[in-house]
Parts: structure tokens; C-alpha cells; sequence
């Protein structure tokens, strides 16, 4: 019986040890992903459609870029990558009214990424981008 007993515990020891030393090797297989680069972005809104184009720049956590559309023109943003949630925002000029842009979103694989817009909590709408 203390055979048995004494298999079962160098097995269970192995066991977690093995475990021990995949876990650097998965966390490596997790590439970070960075988002810094130029991004398509399509844009469907109740208050029209649009296709912006965003720089961004990651640095760990904290994203900055610049927004550029016919729709709300040239801005700079701020905002933040927690795994694959990314949100960013910017102040527009909407008909002589600043407004808050916000872009909540996921990314979905290393190149592209879909969410919500909300236009200063007068519009909402979705998005998807596509890093060129």
C-alpha cells in the first residue's frame, strides 16, 4: 500500500513540475501584440458612415495617435491596450460643439479589430479596422 501511495505522490510531483516549466513557454507562445502603425478603420454610426484612418503609437499600455476623417477631421488621441481590449478617444468639433469620440473595442488577431463608437452620447455605432 505505501508503493502505491508513494507512485501516486512522484507522479503528482511530476506532474506540477511539468506544469511549472510549460508556463514561461506558454506565456512566450502569447506574443504581445502591437498595435503601433497605420489602421483602416469602417465606421457605421446612426449618424452616418465613415472609413478614418488612425495612427497609433503602444507603448506597454498607453496608446497615443492621431485621427484623420473627411467626417470629424484631424485629432490627436490618448487611450490604453489591457490584453485585447483597446479604447481610445478625442475631442471633435461637431457643428461648433466639442464632443468626446470613444472607440471601445478587441482585437481580433495581431492585424484587425471591431467594437463600438460612441460620438459623444449623441450617436453610437460599430467599427472594424485592419492594420495596413
Amino acid at each position: 500500500m505505501t508503493r502505491i501511495f508513494t507512485t501516486m505522490r512522484t507522479a503528482a510531483t511530476a506532474a506540477v513540475i511539468a506544469v511549472m516549466m510549460m508556463a514561461p513557454a506558454m506565456r512566450a507562445g502569447q506574443a504581445k501584440v502591437d498595435l503601433t502603425g497605420k489602421w483602416l478603420f469602417d465606421v457605421q454610426t446612426d449618424a452616418g458612415n465613415g472609413t478614418p484612418t488612425v495612427t497609433l503609437k503602444q507603448d506597454g499600455e498607453t496608446l497615443t495617435g492621431h485621427y484623420s476623417s473627411a467626417t470629424l477631421g484631424e485629432a490627436d488621441l490618448k487611450g490604453t491596450v489591457k490584453g485585447d481590449d483597446v479604447k481610445f478617444s478625442f475631442n471633435a468639433d461637431a457643428q461648433g460643439t466639442t464632443i468626446v469620440v470613444t472607440y471601445t473595442g478587441k482585437l481580433d488577431g495581431k492585424t484587425s479589430m471591431k467594437g463600438t463608437v460612441d460620438l459623444g452620447g449623441f450617436a453610437q455605432g460599430t467599427f472594424t479596422a485592419k492594420k495596413q
